[in-house]
């Protein structure tokens, strides 16, 4: 795998790299927000750990870009030494798939590294995921309706990833919030919000009705108006 580390403390940039490279990774480096904006610009990656506190552009504000400014959906591990679920959450918000506290075991980084790269490899073989004339193109990380192009947040693209991958079937409340935020699920309501956004996002201006509540279990993707 190639891999980018963003990280500003050299003690804990050299250990990480040294550690991914004996386990036969390949490495590029950035201890600042700004060389890590120019390797997003010209290099691929397969998975990038980014540490949140960076001299120049922060972690938060590089994935964002990441996500919306250069539709990149390489998989994102957050570092960073602040454990509260606020900061995870802002993380998760922008568009980063994994969250690790330092200090962290170098073992676990490398396992969390495998298991996204897996991930990605999976998205890549769905392609694109279509329900009636909603398309989702995984690897360009672009949602259309009738070629209308639909902008979404990070979470709300990954909801629709998650529900469009499982149609017609439902995806269970517990097994949709775990699937975005892991073990940090913010608050009872945050997954409501969201699914509210999305439906405004994909039916409300279509007259259409893709998304489901199915009450007491969770929620699907289904057009009901295929022959």
């Amino acid at each position: 795998m190639k891999i980018l580390i963003v990280e500003d403390n050299r003690d804990i940039l050299e250990n990480i790299c040294a550690y991914l490279e004996s386990q036969a990774h390949v490495v590029d480096v950035a201890a600042d927000g700004n060389t890590a904006m120019h390797l997003l610009g010209k290099e691929t990656y397969d998975v990038i750990v980014l540490d949140i506190l960076l001299p120049g552009v922060n972690g938060i504000e590089i994935c964002r870009r990441l996500r919306e400014d250069l539709h990149n959906a390489t998989p994102v591990i957050m570092l960073t030494a602040r454990d509260k679920v606020d900061d995870r959450v802002q993380g998760l918000d922008v568009g980063a798939d994994d969250y690790l506290v330092k200090p962290f075991s170098l073992v676990e980084l490398d396992a969390r590294i495998r298991a996204q790269y897996r991930r990605s490899r999976v998205n890549e073989q769905w392609g694109l995921l279509q329900v009636g004339e909603l398309i989702c193109d995984v690897a360009q990380h672009r949602v259309t309706h009738r070629s209308m192009e639909i902008t979404l947040s990070p979470i709300g693209f990954r909801i629709l990833q998650t529900l469009m991958q499982a149609s017609p079937n439902v995806v269970p409340r517990e097994q949709l919030e775990r699937d975005i935020w892991g073990d940090n699920v913010p608050d009872s309501d945050a997954l409501k919000v969201h699914i509210h956004a999305l439906r405004d996002a994909i039916d409300k201006p279509f007259g259409t009705n893709f998304l489901y509540t199915v009450r007491g279990i969770g929620f699907k993707m289904v057009n009901f108006d295929a022959s």
